[in-house]
């Protein structure tokens, strides 16, 4: 009985779903992006002493202009071999609530740039889709080029922002590679990691982020690091995207690392990282701030990287 009922009720949950497309659709990218002007913690504070950076450009899904606001933080002095990064955010906070990460990263040796999509901070309204977020992300990766041609540039996303990243690295060419942070598989995967990722919600997403199909098509090198409790992005699925790729890559996995404090207590690792994969020049090391008293572990497999 109790399992007919649980039938019963998934059945009626999904034909409630079916019934509704163009709702289901707005309140998946809602639930997804939860798009907004906030930040958290500090960062306000944090992002004091960067620059305001505006993106212009049509969009060819609405055929209406759009404007993007972002932050840039570059390092001193610039010179042609130091790397810049397009840093692409996770859902819910605006561009600012980036600029502790955007700090550590740049300690880390790259000038950095973040935006916000559409719907979130200063940049144009309206609620963020799929396309949308793919195409502001293109759109700021060209701002990149444009500004930056002789440098190398890299590729960061965080979360629902490393989908994304995947998916722009799939498409562009001129990336020096790619880094991925907390982030997943598929929508698909992540809603059915859940308690209730039984339920028959698959055929009814339609913000699907497909990460894993995509990963295949980059041809820059790939940094995949997640934290062991990470309790919003299982770890395992972090680790099946890694696996997918076919390009030289290398997966770090934090030991106590959670979905938001990587790069602050993983910061030794990421510079061992980008050093072995990236070839990178390690900058000066800075007193850290932050960072946990003992050393996480870097877990990767014994053919990685693979240059």
């Amino acid at each position: 009985m109790k399992t007919w009922s649980l039938y019963a009720s998934a059945t009626a949950l999904v034909a409630l779903l079916a019934a509704g497309c163009s709702t289901l659709d707005e309140r998946q990218r809602e639930w997804i992006f939860q798009p907004s002007d906030r930040s958290w913690g500090n960062s306000e504070a944090s992002s004091k002493g960067m620059d305001d950076v505006w993106i212009e450009f049509k969009s060819s899904l609405t055929d209406e202009p759009v404007k993007l606001h972002g932050l840039w933080l570059g390092r001193a002095p610039e010179s042609p071999d130091q790397p810049v990064m397009l840093y692409l955010h996770g859902a819910r906070y605006n561009v600012a609530g980036s600029s502790p990460r955007m700090r550590r990263m740049n300690e880390l040796g790259f000038s950095v740039l973040a935006i916000d999509y559409r719907g979130f901070g200063k940049s144009s309204k309206g609620l963020p889709s799929e396309d949308s977020a793919r195409e502001d992300a293109l759109e700021a990766w060209k701002w990149l080029a444009a500004h930056h041609p002789k440098q190398p540039r890299y590729i960061f996303g965080h979360s629902l922002g490393g989908a994304i990243g995947i998916d722009l690295a799939s498409r562009v060419h001129d990336e020096s590679g790619i880094i991925v942070e907390s982030t997943f598989t598929s929508i698909a995967d992540v809603v059915s990691s859940f308690k209730w990722g039984w339920l028959p919600f698959g055929p009814f997403i339609t913000q699907r982020f497909e990460a894993i199909s995509k990963v295949k098509d980059i041809d820059a090198p790939l940094l995949v690091v997640h934290g062991t409790a990470d309790s919003l992005i299982n770890p395992t699925l972090g680790r099946k995207l890694y696996d997918a790729a076919t390009v030289p890559k290398m997966f770090v996995l934090v030991e106590g690392g959670s979905h938001h404090n990587l790069n602050s207590i993983g910061q030794a690792q990421y510079r061992s990282a980008l050093t072995q994969l990236f070839r990178m020049h390690e900058p000066p090391l800075e007193p850290p701030t932050d960072m946990a008293a003992s050393q996480p572990t870097v877990a990767h497999s014994a053919s990685t990287p693979s240059l």
